[in-house]
Order: structure tokens, then C-alpha cells, then sequence
């Protein structure tokens, strides 16, 4: 017997414009964004800041309503029963192939205009992290992180496997310590 499901389309308001968050993610997207929100809501338990992991509505301005993959929010009078009303401190979009021009676009840059401290582009495909860090007002791409394929290390002299960064710091936290390995566990 063969069933067909009625999909639930989730929307965000980009630039004025309904936006339909279509097709759902991947697999490795949904573990990535999981993962990231496992290693904060870890980090953060008993803290004031709060995690959100994906499925919160995030309103930032009239003509501008997304639902990032994960977000920290600080203070507790944006926190509303239907999301969070204002900037969050960090804000996390995984790329999938029909969002990437958004996150890299116009989300990227509301949230700079609306002051997110710090925003991270994160491509599971890639295994990557780009850090955008929140200066005067304007985006600098702190770092982008990325996981070696063994070829690749295999290949390369020691000192030059000696570089290869395999973990970083949220600029929010100077304890915090995340590896690239726990955003992209289980991610082949």
C-alpha cells in the first residue's frame, strides 16, 4: 500500500518576498545543524544565553522573517512564544542548494544590519565553517574552517598537517573550544 504524505512547507519572509524553504533538507544538513545545536545546548546549560536549534522564527525586520538553522540568544526579552523578536548573538545557516544564495545574500546581510555579533555559513557537503564576526558595524570573515579528506593529509608534508586547524572558538565564549569533527560527526 503506498501512502502519500502532504509535506509541510516551511516558509520565510526574505526581502518582502514568501520564500519556500523547498525541498526539506538533506540528511547531512539536518545532522549538522543538530549537531551544532547539541554542542551548544551542552555548552550553555545553566547559562543565560539560550540555544535554538532549527524551527524557530526569527523576526528581524517588516519585510524580513527566516528561520536560521540554529541560533544564541542572550537576551531573554526577545524570546517570545512564536520566536525570537531581534538580533541573536549568533546565528548558524547550513547551506542546502536552494538557500545558499539567501544565506550567503540578503539573510547574511540583514543580519549584519541588525547586529548579529556573529554568523556562520556551514556546508556540510564541504565540511566547512565559514566565521563571520561582527566589526563596526560590518562583517569580516574571521576564518574558514574545513575538514581534510585522509587523501589530502596523506599528501601533505608534516609541518603542513601541523596547520591544519581542526577546531575553533565562538567569539562569544573564551571557553568554548568546538571541533570540526563534532559539527560533522556522522556526516560522510
Amino acid at each position: 500500500m503506498n501512502t502519500v504524505l502532504k509535506e509541510t512547507v516551511w516558509e520565510e519572509l526574505i526581502g518582502g518576498k514568501i520564500v519556500a524553504m523547498f525541498p526539506r533538507p538533506t540528511t547531512d544538513h539536518n545532522i549538522t545543524a543538530f549537531n551544532i545545536a547539541m554542542i551548544f545546548g551542552e555548552y550553555l546549560r545553566g547559562k543565560k544565553c539560550t540555544p535554538f536549534p532549527d524551527g524557530t522564527d526569527l523576526y528581524l525586520t517588516e519585510d524580513d522573517q527566516f528561520i536560521p538553522d540554529g541560533m544564541i540568544v542572550c537576551d531573554p526579552d526577545k524570546i517570545k512564544n512564536d520566536g525570537v523578536h531581534g538580533a541573536p548573538d549568533l546565528v548558524v545557516e547550513v547551506l542546502s542548494p536552494s538557500t545558499a544564495r539567501y544565506d550567503r545574500g540578503r539573510k547574511k546581510d540583514v543580519y549584519e544590519q541588525c547586529g548579529v555579533k556573529e554568523y556562520w555559513i556551514v556546508s556540510a557537503t564541504d565540511k566547512s565553517v565559514e566565521q563571520y564576526i561582527l566589526e563596526n558595524g560590518r562583517y569580516r570573515l574571521h576564518q574558514v574552517y574545513s575538514v581534510y579528506p585522509d587523501w589530502m593529509l596523506e599528501k601533505m608534508k608534516p609541518e603542513e598537517r601541523a596547520e591544519v586547524i581542526t577546531e575553533f572558538r565562538c567569539s562569544l565564549y573564551d571557553d568554548l573550544t568546538i571541533s570540526l569533527d563534532d559539527i560533522f560527526y556522522r556526516i560522510k
